[in-house]
């Protein structure tokens, strides 16, 4: 007796379960950050605040960018699979072009968590610990949590379209005809860079990213952004 669990094809389907589990693990944390922190930090004292920043937030950040390291790792690993069973030709079809940007749109959003968030967030929690313990606030601190909320808010934004991609991979057809992909995966391209630019490079509360100050509106701009990267695909 074979199990199916130990060929190419239980593989893959363990791949994927990882995949779901991380992902939810990951995307749910980037909500309540967002939904519920962010929203009760605004509303409470400053003592309130800086005891939640010692000892809950490394924890929620901990189970955060781990759960989008193995989202990440895993969802590399399935592509992989998926290419080494089909060939590269797969990448070109509706499929390969639906989890090419939904992977291209997570990877930007994984590098997010490691690189932006993650280590401006280490400021932001050992300048808690030092008022925690009678001392002086980091002067940095204010400008790294400034940084890792519009970083934050960008994946917010960002991992409407991804989800979308994602789920579409295996449940909607992008496009009838695979030629001419180039020009709308380009514009596709440019539209996610220009909004990654001013998650880098963008002033909290000020310009365009004042949009992303609010929540709902972060929401808003995610569901406009995935009909504007779909109708890419579907009209051009």
């Amino acid at each position: 007796m074979q199990l199916e669990l130990l060929t190419i094809d239980g593989v893959a389907f363990v791949l994927r379960w990882i995949h779901f589990m991380a992902g939810i693990t990951w995307i749910g944390l980037l909500y309540y950050f967002n939904f519920v922190q962010v929203p009760f930090f605004a509303e409470t004292e400053a003592p309130v605040r800086t005891g939640a920043i010692v000892k809950l937030v490394p924890r929620a950040l901990w189970w955060f960018r781990w759960g989008a390291m193995f989202t990440f790792l895993s969802g590399l690993l399935i592509i992989l699979i998926e290419v080494s069973r089909g060939g590269a030709a797969v990448l070109g079809l509706s499929w390969g072009v639906a989890i090419q940007t939904g992977a291209a749109i997570g990877t930007i959003m994984f590098l997010n968590v490691w690189l932006v968030i993650w280590p401006n967030q280490k400021i932001v929690i050992a300048s808690a610990e030092t008022v925690a313990k009678g001392g002086q606030a980091d002067p940095n601190a204010a400008a790294a949590g400034a940084r890792s909320f519009l970083a934050s808010r960008t994946n917010t934004l960002f991992s409407i379209p991804m989800l979308f991609f994602m789920g579409a991979a295996r449940h909607l057809n992008l496009f009838s005809d695979k030629k001419g992909i180039a020009v709308p995966a380009l514009v596709a391209a440019v539209l996610v860079a220009a909004v990654e630019v001013n998650a880098l490079i963008g002033k909290k509360g000020e310009g365009v990213s004042k949009m992303l100050d609010s929540h709902v509106r972060v929401i808003e701009i995610g569901l406009v952004f995935a009909l504007v990267l779909y109708l890419l695909y579907a009209v051009l």
